[in-house]
């Protein structure tokens, strides 16, 4: 029986060793341009060595529209506006009227959420069209794998009524 346990652990430690996760990655180094050597015509001259002029790289126009990688939290929990008005699109920004959207969850509302989900989920979000999914009941958002937020007529997505009455 001690055999059988200790050769189970020896197993289980060499499969946890031989794991792709703690193998480190290599990085591939990238290459310096190599200087370019000219030689004279003359046998007795000296050869000169000329390197290769720097390369100047123009940065880019900036673009008006900023490109958001994951969502944005407009308004947290709590009712602060995290996200103000010139951070979101512009055709967005126009519809958003903080008035009436800057109200956070009541206290039986935050606790039913931190009985349920151990955690309080932002209530209003923005993200961008190429992020959201679509579906019979409108467009909608999956936020931190469970929570959905669906789109309304000021193009934000708010959190589902069903998680916090």
């Amino acid at each position: 029986m001690k055999k059988l346990v200790l050769f189970s652990v020896t197993a289980l430690v060499m499969l946890a060793s031989c794991s792709k996760k703690t193998h480190p990655t290599v990085s591939k180094p990238t290459k310096k341009p190599e200087p370019v050597t000219t030689v004279s015509p003359k046998k007795d001259s000296p050869v000169v060595v000329a390197e290769n002029p720097p390369v100047t790289t123009t940065p880019e126009p900036a673009t008006e529209a900023p490109v958001f990688n994951s969502p944005l939290i407009v308004i947290d929990e709590a009712g602060k506006v995290i996200t103000p008005g010139d951070k979101l699109p512009e055709e967005i920004a126009l519809k958003v009227d903080y008035k009436k959207i800057a109200k956070g969850f009541s206290l039986e509302q935050r606790k039913n959420l931190i009985y349920r989900f151990k955690m309080v989920p932002p209530k209003v979000l923005f993200i961008p069209a190429e992020m959201s999914s679509k579906s019979a009941r409108g467009t909608y958002i999956i936020y931190k794998k469970k929570f959905y937020y669906w789109r309304k007529d000021d193009g934000l997505f708010y959190l589902d009524e069903t998680y916090y009455q």
